[in-house]
């Protein structure tokens, strides 16, 4: 099946489009989330140095009936809330497309990614428009076998740790930080990087696989 990432914008009247947009460099990080006959639940992790004021604003919005914070950290908040404006998961979840967590939304747009079949993301595009959510498609790569050189997991945690800088020199985050951004235990962390950095290694230094990465690692 192909593999697709979208930008999707969220439209502004929205409360997670209008707040990501007052709060551009405040990530939030939906870990779980639901939505059923126009109401939806959501889990989500807020960082960024606003985090706790977000919050506080996050609760003054109509459309949010009830919010709960159940950890709190220095520049982080995890929250659990209602909302009667689930837009987004609504569009998404009419089109039949999974919804891989967690997913990030930040300054208004959010990044899916999927490996989804052709039939469903055209339905995906046709549930976006219908609801008035505009969408750019970044990549789609073209399909492949189950021998594909990483699984999808793999790659989520891949872009996850280039995206937060992992392999950024000096790096910008450590393996102990990464872990706990992606609430996935240091161990598993750890051994999911080293699986994928040996398969892309050896894939390039072989240069025999069929598929090659879309992906490019430079050292300057």
């Amino acid at each position: 099946m192909p593999y697709v990432e979208l930008t999707i914008t969220i439209p502004a009247d929205v409360w997670i489009g209008r707040i990501s947009r007052d709060y551009p460099d405040t990530r939030f990080r939906v870990l779980a989330a639901t939505a059923t006959d126009g109401t939806g639940a959501a889990r989500l992790e807020i960082l960024g140095t606003n985090a706790e004021r977000v919050c506080e604003e996050i609760s003054s919005y109509n459309s949010v009936t009830d919010l709960t914070i159940f950890e709190t950290a220095c520049h982080r908040r995890r929250v659990q809330l209602e909302t009667t404006s689930p837009l987004l998961l609504t569009a998404i979840q009419a089109s039949g497309v999974p919804l891989s967590m967690p997913f990030e939304i930040s300054d208004g747009t959010m990044a899916l990614n999927a490996t989804i079949p052709q039939h469903q993301l055209s339905k995906l595009g046709e549930s976006l428009t219908e609801f008035d959510i505009t969408f750019s498609i970044e990549r789609i790569q073209p399909e492949v076998d189950s021998e594909s050189l990483l699984t999808d997991r793999q790659q989520w945690l891949l872009y996850e740790a280039i995206d937060r800088g992992y392999y950024d020199t000096p790096r910008r985050i450590t393996l102990v930080e990464l872990a706990d951004e992606l609430d996935i235990a240091k161990s598993t962390c750890s051994e999911t990087l080293h699986r994928l950095e040996e398969r892309v290694l050896k894939q390039f230094v072989s240069g025999d696989c069929e598929h090659q990465p879309d992906i490019s690692i430079r050292a300057d």
